[in-house]
């Protein structure tokens, strides 16, 4: 699993993951910044990672570094809405 990074320039949160023949793959959230809330907009795996649970792990990052950063969640993605809804930890982040 790659370093998570917040691609500011390109409104993107990013990270690697192995995927099943040994190469790096990515999994992504487009965002909109609203002061200090990330709307997140998409997120997608690419599809050799589909069913690894890549996508899971990205969020849980993505969670953490919010956290750390101080930032709020606001979901417009069903997928990233569900994760956050099934993982009560992160309410504190709620937008």
């Amino acid at each position: 699993m790659g370093e998570f990074r917040d691609n500011r320039d390109g409104q993107r949160f990013e990270q690697e993951f192995e995927g099943p023949d040994g190469e790096d793959r990515t999994v992504f959230c487009d965002y909109a910044q609203q002061g200090s809330t990330r709307v997140l907009l998409h997120v997608e795996a690419n599809p050799a990672l589909r069913g690894a649970g890549a996508a899971g792990q990205f969020m849980r990052s993505l969670a953490e570094h919010a956290r750390m950063e101080g930032l709020k969640l606001a979901p417009q993605c069903s997928y990233a809405a569900v994760w956050l809804k099934r993982h009560p930890q992160f309410d504190d982040l709620a937008a």
